[in-house]
């Protein structure tokens, strides 16, 4: 009997060092993905500061337009080129992994090259305030997506201090380029100075890898890809496009100035923000490698993840609401008083977002592209017609309480489908990461 017990606590005990091995790395690329989403963050956020108390709310307002604009088209990179790649590629052997990345940065940007020719065709023929922005922005999209799409890469490598250094060439080549913007005092100056910035990071991020995007490798990615991708081609844009038609939707009823107090809000709560979209770097891969070494952790993994950025957008906006308003002022100036009578409606929204990306990872790991769709399709629809019913209703204030509403409702259902999800697996476990 003693002996057999000693084999099995020496049996048992290596199993302990590899455990906190485990967990050491897996905090350490989670201390990556917050360093580089801090790194991008802080520089979007100073950007985001210095445009506002630069320009004022209604050039703020135009400056935001472009900002969403952007978002979208960043999402259907993403979309096409980056989740499938996370999904499918975090991990996988380091040859696997080169070829891809050079398949996955093409299609970014060809993505890049082919909207951005549109945006800038549809600049010129705007003009006024709004056309000379959108031509600035079309310009620059292929560097911005490229940009992009390495930090993804270097994440699913689980190289994020590659990404973490990337991030921050951008933040310096921010610096010189707002001080020239700045002097020229336009909307279509500062678009400039920032995606131009993100170029020069885009450029490195070559350097770094070793790998040259191949934009005649994109045709192929899309067709080995399309199960995913197109799926999360849709999924992305109606998310952001939900964005976007809010904000022009917004700026209808409501008028440009309205746009510019909703992103002044957004901007008080950039810094839990950045903590929020640092984390979802590596959700995904993570979520992607508790599903291979311990599938039945897959859900307690993504409730932690969820309930604990719900809890921090909670904590985050309490702050907020017991900020002095000087200080407020001193950061956002004139766009501070429209800007914080949203500041409780959008906590509740960041809060709800930040429960449902649990769920999300969740199913992106599973590959459950079909649920995910339907989840986000739902979210976006609500989030459009809360925003733009609570607008019609009661203006700026009420279109924000409206999309808080909907963004917890649009939580509720994530999860639902996360639980049927895991328990489909669990009848019929068939995996699903594919590495070539």
């Amino acid at each position: 009997m003693t002996i057999e017990g000693e084999k099995t606590t020496a049996r048992a005990a290596p199993a302990q060092p590899a455990r906190r091995s485990a967990r050491r790395a897996l905090v350490g690329r989670l201390s990556w993905g917050l360093a580089d989403q801090a790194a991008s963050s802080v520089s979007n956020f100073v950007v985001g500061i210095y445009v506002a108390r630069s320009l004022g709310v209604t050039a703020f307002g135009v400056f935001s337009l472009a900002w969403v604009t952007y978002g979208v088209v960043l999402n259907v990179s993403r979309g096409l080129a980056t989740d499938p790649l996370v999904v499918r590629f975090s991990g996988a052997p380091e040859a696997d992994w080169r070829g891809a990345v050079a398949r996955s940065t093409g299609t970014a940007l060809a993505v890049g090259a082919g909207i951005g020719a549109v945006c800038l065709a549809a600049g010129l023929g705007l003009g006024g305030r709004v056309g000379p922005a959108f031509a600035a922005l079309g310009v620059l999209l292929p560097g911005l997506l490229l940009q992009d799409a390495w930090r993804f890469s270097f994440f699913a490598a689980g190289a994020g201090r590659k990404a973490f250094v990337n991030d921050v060439v951008w933040g310096v080549a921010l610096v010189p380029a707002m001080v020239v913007a700045a002097r020229v005092g336009s909307v279509a100056a500062f678009v400039l100075a920032w995606g131009a910035s993100a170029a020069v990071a885009a450029g490195y991020g070559c350097l770094q890898s070793g790998i040259r995007p191949r934009m005649s490798r994109a045709r192929g990615w899309l067709r080995e890809q399309r199960d995913l991708g197109y799926r999360y081609l849709v999924e992305n844009v109606s998310l952001s496009g939900a964005s976007q038609l809010r904000a022009y939707g917004l700026g209808a009823i409501a008028g440009v100035g309205a746009v510019g107090a909703v992103r002044g809000a957004e901007l008080l709560m950039g810094p839990f923000l950045a903590v929020l979209m640092g984390l979802s770097l590596v959700t995904v891969p993570e979520a992607a490698r508790v599903l291979r070494q311990a599938p039945h952790r897959l859900g307690t993994f993504c409730l932690l993840l969820g309930g604990g950025q719900a809890a921090g957008a909670l904590v985050w906006g309490t702050a907020l609401l017991l900020m002095p308003g000087r200080l407020g002022e001193l950061a956002l100036g004139g766009v501070w008083h429209s800007a914080s009578q949203l500041i409780a409606a959008i906590t509740l929204g960041v809060a709800g977002a930040g429960l449902g990306t649990g769920a999300a990872a969740g199913l992106r790991a599973l590959g459950a592209a079909r649920r995910s769709l339907r989840c986000q399709l739902f979210a976006s629809t609500c989030y459009v017609g809360g925003g733009l019913g609570g607008a019609a209703a009661a203006g700026t204030v009420g279109s924000a309480w409206g999309v808080a509403v909907a963004t917890v409702s649009g939580s509720a259902v994530w999860w639902l489908q996360l639980r049927s999800a895991l328990r489909e697996r669990h009848q019929n476990p068939i995996p699903e990461v594919r590495t070539s």
